[in-house]
């Protein structure tokens, strides 16, 4: 795994390396063109797939062991975000949003999950993750037609997990009482407990928010 990790960390030196290699030893007569095109090859195809693909296979243990200043390391090799394939270029500026995030920049971080969303990814949910966090700030800020919109988006999609498509379910219950819609409330909020959530954080909002359903006519 260290290999690996240092092969990728360091693989747009490594492909230079190799380049003027080849090239010495053209110009040296220490080989031909043939002999050295080996070092060409790997040469040109390391840096295609450093600009291509980029390092973000190194950052998914660091991310869940939470060690956020070796993440922002890695990331910092990225250094021309729209080289990168795609899907790759969704998953770094979904990664730069959390890291945001965490960092209480939620300007800077929904300017890089919109920049995610408005790339796509070939995995619907992580493209519904962005689009909860993206409702959730709109929340905070007010703004109920674009967190409804977002929600509604994210639903469609489908999580992985249900916690997350029980905050989803809640949050639309959270819009709709704000409108006084609270059929439509208690529809959505019906829907956020049969997710059966196993957060902790998410049932103890549960258990308010139904104290607060109760009274509601």
């Amino acid at each position: 795994m260290k290999f690996y990790y240092l092969l990728i960390r360091y693989r747009f030196w490594l492909s230079l390396a190799g380049i003027l290699i080849g090239i010495i030893l053209n110009v040296t007569g220490s080989a031909g063109f043939w002999a050295a095109s080996p070092l060409y090859f790997l040469g040109v195809i390391g840096l295609f797939s450093h600009f291509f693909i980029g390092p973000l296979r190194l950052v998914e243990q660091y991310m869940e062991s939470g060690n956020v200043e070796e993440v922002e390391k890695i990331l910092k090799i990225v250094w021309y975000p729209n080289l990168l394939y795609k899907p790759i270029r969704s998953g770094y500026y979904t990664i730069k949003g959390n890291l945001s995030m965490m960092n209480k920049d939620f300007d800077g971080a929904e300017k890089y999950l919109k920049q995610s969303t408005a790339i796509g990814t070939a995995m619907p949910h992580a493209d519904s993750s962005n689009k909860l966090q993206l409702g959730m700030m709109a929340m905070q800020k007010g703004d109920l037609k674009t967190a409804e919109g977002y929600y509604r988006a994210a639903l469609r999609l489908g999580f992985a997990d249900k916690d997350s498509e029980a905050v989803a379910y809640m949050s639309m219950a959270q819009i709709f009482v704000q409108k006084r819609q609270y059929k439509a409330g208690r529809d959505f909020f019906r829907k956020a407990k049969e997710c059966k959530p196993k957060s902790k954080q998410i049932i103890e909002q549960m258990k308010e928010m139904d104290k607060y359903m109760s009274r509601i006519q």
